[in-house]
């Protein structure tokens, strides 16, 4: 018998009622990701099948873009090396990455996330947040939920990539 999603397996313990979206989806995101990336090679993580994106692309943006959305929900602005990891976030580089890597990467990432939405207080949820550059506006229950939503959809197509790169022949390599 198949594991229902965590919204189904009741509340996640220590998060708010406002906030059980957000840890349900989250909770989603790092069992799909663990139960994915296991046994896929260097060589399927960085497969781009028709120029789409990689799994390792995939995977590095859900988890800088779910810290860089935290940190503006934090009420804090971007720092030298969050910027520099989202420009390295499309880069392949030479070095393989493996899926034991990543796993442990987006386990990291989930931990860091979990443990800020448990030490959300209610009282700052509608609290005003800015957004990037441009200052674009936001409130905390915005920026958590946007992050949970937009990892859950990287996520997907982590699933769905991994099941077309394992029926690639052999020696088909990145696609770029």
């Amino acid at each position: 018998m198949t594991r229902p999603p965590a919204w189904l397996r009741g509340a996640v313990a220590d998060v708010l009622p406002l906030l059980q979206p957000v840890a349900h989806s989250l909770l989603d995101c790092v069992e799909d990701v663990r139960a994915t990336l296991p046994g896929l090679s260097p060589e399927m993580i960085a497969a781009r099948p028709n120029a789409a994106a990689s799994i390792g692309f995939h995977v590095r943006h859900a988890m800088g873009s779910l810290d860089r959305l935290f940190t503006y929900a934090r009420g804090e602005a971007l720092t030298a090396a969050q910027l520099a990891v989202l420009r390295q976030e499309s880069d392949h580089g030479d070095d393989p990455i493996t899926a034991d890597e990543l796993v442990t990467a987006f386990d990291a990432a989930f931990d860091r996330a979990m443990a800020q939405v448990r030490a959300t207080d209610e009282r700052d949820l509608l609290m005003a947040r800015e957004v990037g550059r441009a200052k674009l506006p936001s409130t905390v229950i915005g920026l958590l939920s946007h992050a949970a939503e937009h990892t859950q959809r990287h996520v997907g197509q982590i699933v769905t990539t991994a099941r077309i790169v394992k029926h690639l022949p052999p020696g088909t390599g990145p696609r770029r």
